[in-house]
């Protein structure tokens, strides 16, 4: 059989865009901000994870543009052959400090970390406990890894205890989960989680890719949110959030900081961070420090939105301070219905669906930015309740509307 033969009857894309409501791949014309120039026309950008609104701030782009200025456009190599910069080493300073941790690496992407730290930390031998709305990064990376990998349900630290009462205890154990739940904006029950891991001799790792720059003290994200800095052992994030360029990192223990460094294949053999990529995301950490009021403000957006669109009658997912908020729009044609209806009238969402969602449970994820104004959330909010209450609940009604719309 043809090896290509899936790909040939895989029509799926092709059906949703004869329909009109294929929502992906939209391309900018414009700097990312609050408002957007997208495919010719403005759009009002809650489908971003710009959250301290610093990937047009001029300090942090002049940062990049002097790096490569005096780096080159790129390092030709690995961090353990001639790829080190001094850039990268003040960087991984700088974020130990911040974060309060002994050590800091970097890796050129944030999936990248993920693949890292954990196929490096966990073998055959090892248990991986995984929260099951957890990114898909931090499942390929417990396939990697080889390590037996072990799901509880959302949140849900009763079976979290049971799966670890179970556990063999000759196993090393490592329990990972996202800080800020990505398309819920749940934040994680890390104080139970800690207090579980010391119960059964486990390790935690918290990802927090959406929870840096955006909740704790001073930005400093989840484990900060919940005073326990000093009890979490990993802390991986991204750099393609609230730091405003591309890459990721961990921080821990020296020790072991230094283990993953000389045991994670995906950190070996890969290019280190560009310069200009090192330099802005340097540049946005000392914003942050020097700004902590940007995450006031945005959580202080968030907020606003979410109350607005709660007061609206509009079923949203959760009410914690992350500033992600998602509103539930059940069926999967409905979701993407509604996307394309919001983009046509001037908002940019992100559709959730299956398998990132239960079947019917599909979600429009929002996000907000510190750099977010009043009256833009509130014109948004209006088209959201707008779009949200012309869509029929009759589910051939809304096949109908979706065939006029393509005539």
């Amino acid at each position: 059989m043809d090896i290509f033969k899936k790909c040939y009857d895989y029509t799926v894309v092709k059906d949703y865009k004869a329909m009109g409501v294929y929502p992906y791949f939209h391309a900018l014309d414009s700097k990312q901000g609050v408002e957007v120039m997208m495919e010719g026309k403005r759009r009002i950008m809650l489908g971003s994870n710009n959250y301290l609104g610093l990937t047009n701030d001029e300090r942090v782009i002049n940062a990049a543009v002097e790096a490569t200025k005096q780096y080159g456009s790129g390092v030709s190599g690995s961090r353990f052959l001639n790829g080190t910069l001094t850039l990268h080493l003040e960087l991984e300073q700088e974020l130990a400090n911040f974060l309060n941790k002994e050590a800091c690496l970097t890796f050129s992407t944030g999936f990248q970390s993920n693949l890292g730290i954990i196929s490096a930390l966990a073998g055959r031998n090892d248990l991986i406990f995984c929260d099951r709305e957890n990114h898909a990064s931090i499942y390929d990376a417990a396939r990697l890894s080889y390590a037996k990998m072990l799901r509880y349900r959302h949140n849900d630290m009763d079976e979290l205890e049971k799966l670890l009462k179970e556990a063999d205890p000759n196993k090393g154990k490592l329990i990972v989960t996202d800080g800020v739940f990505s398309m819920s904006g749940d934040v994680a029950n890390l104080p139970k989680i800690v207090a579980l891991a010391k119960q059964y001799n486990a390790r935690v790792m918290v990802d927090d890719a959406h929870g840096l720059g955006a909740i704790g003290e001073n930005g400093r994200g989840t484990a900060a949110y919940f005073g326990l800095e000093d009890q979490v052992d990993v802390v991986m994030g991204t750099f393609s959030k609230s730091l405003a360029s591309l890459g990721g990192f961990m921080v821990g223990d020296a020790t072991v900081v230094e283990y993953v460094q000389h045991k994670a294949r995906p950190f070996i053999f890969s290019a280190a961070l560009t310069p200009s990529n090192a330099a802005a995301a340097l540049e946005a950490l000392r914003v942050l420090k020097a700004e902590p009021e940007r995450v006031t403000r945005l959580n202080a957006i968030a907020s606003k939105m979410r109350s607005m669109l709660t007061e609206r009658g509009l079923p949203v997912v959760t009410d914690s301070e992350a500033p992600i908020v998602s509103v539930y729009t059940y069926g999967f044609l409905r979701t993407l219905l509604v996307c394309e209806m919001l983009y046509d009238r001037g908002v940019y969402v992100n559709p959730v669906l299956p398998p990132a969602t239960p079947d019917n449970e599909c979600l429009i994820r929002t996000s907000y930015t510190a750099t977010h104004t009043e009256a833009l959330i509130e014109e948004a909010a209006d088209i959201i309740e707008s779009v949200l209450n012309t869509l029929p609940k009759d589910e051939e009604k809304l096949i109908k509307m979706v065939q006029d719309r393509v005539g």
